[in-house]
């Protein structure tokens, strides 16, 4: 009793408390600046364990120092009567009171003010080719994306996007990083290692916040099993999650397996956005279809290669998008519960045949199908726009890039339907998040420029124009920005250039940077010029802000009427979209 008495009277106990309370606010501070400065995982390891060994030597210090007005001195050099040490230990009482409270409130504030990742999340990470050959990665990426898909269309689960995903394969990035990066509370990782008709696919489920092993397994099968796999690592990610399902878990179409490794390929390949690529695309999509013709997922996979195709000048238009639609047909009709291929149809009838109506319906069956699928959620943002539903684009937008964080594209669309909402602060944060994951992104510096015009900021807008890197956009940015900036000369240089390079690719630009200048007889000539050369940029023309000096022109809506794109047309059209909770 006498020595817990002088441990008392020395401040030991309360320095063993403050040390403590310290030491934790310590880690968790150190652990925030760790993560947000990536810094390596070792500083907080060597953090701890310095705070380890301070623990006993601070003890030790206050049972043999004491704080006196003069210094620190000796406890056993200072007499009886000198010594203050109950003075000392309620200034050690008051730093206790005080690093608790700060303990109390950084609790809180993790708890009830900073919104985690929702329980059920997951992040499906590209799965790492073990293959002695390079050439099998396109099955490791594909067996990965399979599962990815086969997750998304649980409800009751949260997936990340592909996009987002896949886009740390080959960087040394820690998975609470990861994690914290696409805001999920979990991550599947793994390997896979094909051999002739030997695969063996391991798997990893784990818990982000805790860097937890939950679950993982090491299939050793043949190729016949793959479907096998697939579906049981599903499951397990089910049971491991505690997920409640309101219905069976998903299960994925077999085919042939020599067919469904042709179909990875061929979906590999239809990605890489070269003519040679896509040609060797088409004929495996072919080779799949000639000993599995009932594979929906091949025909709508051939469909998005003539698209491609098509978009990119190496198709005539009208007959690559028959192509399309043709095959995107043909996979509806082998399974009606294909989101892609309605969504598909929504688009070639949204872009090319000019039918929004057939269009809406394509997408509100396709997101009713997938309702998360993100790939549909922004095709149905560009519909909601051509139809003046910038709210809608807008939370349609919001909801994809929540969960296809990574994604330069989306950030852009998101930004473009801000311009439009006349939101222009926050579209500039969105393409300026644009240029942040994909640096050079094109049309990104001449998108922020028109935001800071719309803004009444000429000068800054035209220093963003001149880093455009793309010429049709720099130069439409530079013809508005001399413009708003009284040097008329220069603005009339920028546009005859754009003219004589740009005129049947950008007809319905050069109209808005004629409308934009004042120009008005000059900007509705051009616009006809759009209508005979089918440019696709009318379809943006209900909320393009760039038209804001022609429309209260008595030819605006007859002109807008007669494309069928006037709000009297746009509004009967129905289109109603429920986003996921």
């Amino acid at each position: 009793m006498r020595l817990v008495s002088e441990l008392r009277r020395r401040n030991v106990f309360r320095m063993a408390v403050l040390y403590v309370v310290a030491a934790w606010l310590i880690m968790q501070v150190a652990g925030v600046l760790i993560d947000l400065a990536k810094l390596p995982d070792w500083i907080g390891t060597t953090t701890l364990w310095l705070l380890a060994v301070g623990f006993p030597i601070a003890l030790i210090f206050s049972w043999l120092y004491e704080i006196t007005p003069e210094g620190i001195s000796l406890e056993k050099d200072i007499a009886p009567g000198e010594s203050i040490t109950h003075v000392t230990g309620r200034r050690l009482d008051f730093l206790v009171i005080s690093l608790l409270c700060a303990a109390v409130i950084l609790l809180a504030y993790d708890k009830w003010w900073t919104s985690g990742p929702p329980e059920h999340s997951i992040a499906v990470l590209a799965f790492e080719n073990m293959s002695d050959d390079p050439g099998q990665e396109y099955f490791s990426d594909g067996i990965s994306e399979e599962l990815l898909n086969l997750l998304a269309k649980i409800p009751e689960l949260s997936v990340i996007s592909r996009t987002s995903a896949f886009s740390y394969k080959g960087k040394d990035v820690r998975l609470s990083e990861i994690a914290r990066e696409l805001n999920v509370a979990h991550v599947l990782e793994g390997s896979v290692r094909k051999v002739g008709n030997k695969v063996r696919v391991t798997a990893q489920l784990i818990e982000a916040d805790s860097d937890t092993h939950l679950w993982s397994q090491t299939y050793d099968r043949t190729i016949n099993d793959i479907f096998l796999i697939q579906e049981q690592i599903a499951a397990e990610v089910v049971d491991q999650l505690k997920i409640t399902l309101l219905d069976d878990v998903p299960v994925v179409q077999k085919i042939d397996p020599d067919g469904y490794a042709l179909y990875l390929r061929a979906r590999h390949l239809g990605r890489q956005g070269t003519r040679e690529a896509w040609e060797e695309s088409i004929a495996l999509f072919e080779q799949v279809l000639a000993v599995a013709p009932e594979y929906a997922a091949a025909w709508d996979g051939l469909a998005n290669v003539y698209i491609s195709q098509t978009n990119n000048s190496q198709r005539p238009i009208d007959d690559g998008y028959a192509l399309a639609r043709e095959a995107a047909t043909q996979a509806l009709a082998l399974d009606p519960t294909d989101g892609s291929a309605h969504a598909r149809l929504g688009w070639i009838s949204m872009h090319h045949e000019g039918d929004l109506e057939v269009a809406a319906d394509y997408y509100e069956r396709a997101l009713a199908l997938a309702p998360t699928n993100t790939t549909i959620m922004f095709g149905a943002a560009s519909l909601a726009m051509t139809l003046d539903r910038i709210d809608t684009a807008i939370a349609l937008e919001n909801y994809a890039t929540v969960h296809d964080p990574l994604y330069p594209v989306g950030h852009n669309n998101l930004g473009d339907s801000y311009l439009s909402a006349g939101k222009l602060d926050q579209a500039i944060a969105s393409f300026r998040t644009a240029l942040t994951l994909s640096p050079g992104y094109v049309g990104a510096q001449y998108r922020i420029g028109v935001a800071l015009l719309l803004n009444g900021d000429p000068k800054l807008a035209l220093s963003a124009m001149q880093l455009e890197s793309f010429q049709a956009w720099r130069l439409l940015g530079l013809a508005m920005a001399y413009h708003a900036l009284g040097q008329t000369d220069e603005s009339d240089v920028a546009l005859a250039d754009m003219i004589e390079k740009y005129e049947q690719d950008a007809a319905y630009n050069i109209a808005y940077v004629l409308a934009f200048r004042g120009d008005t007889d000059l900007a509705f000539k051009w616009l006809q010029r759009a209508v005979l050369y089918n440019d696709p940029g009318l379809a943006e023309i209900a909320n393009e802000p760039l038209f804001g000096n022609i429309k209260k022109d008595k030819r605006w809506l007859p002109f807008l009427d007669s494309i069928g794109k006037s709000p009297r047309q746009l509004h009967a059209i129905e289109f109603n979209v429920t986003l996921p909770d």
